[in-house]
């Protein structure tokens, strides 16, 4: 609860808990799409050396730079519409 009963109420463990896990599940969910599409775009099926070559690595610092860049602009464009539609009530976020 806040002070004098201003604001809004603080989340109970229970709920913290659940967003830990939303976020773990989503930073995992992230992981793996980079993964897959990474190394679709950038390692051959038909592996011939046991190591990564220059080109393989150099695609994948890339595709990794570019994936994680791409979804930071995404979720900044979502955070800031979630915002506008919420009429900065809350601050725009769930916690």
């Amino acid at each position: 609860m806040s002070f004098l009963g201003m604001g809004r109420p603080q989340p109970t463990s229970e709920q913290k808990i659940a967003a830990v896990e939303s976020e773990m599940r989503m930073m995992a969910d992230t992981y793996n799409r980079l993964q897959q599409s990474c190394q679709k775009k950038c390692v051959p099926s038909d592996y011939r050396e046991g190591e990564l070559n220059k080109g393989e690595s150099v695609c994948l610092d890339r595709c990794t730079a570019k994936f994680l860049d791409t979804s930071m602009k995404v979720s900044e464009i979502m955070q800031q519409q979630g915002q506008a539609l919420g009429g900065g009530q809350q601050g725009g976020s769930m916690f």
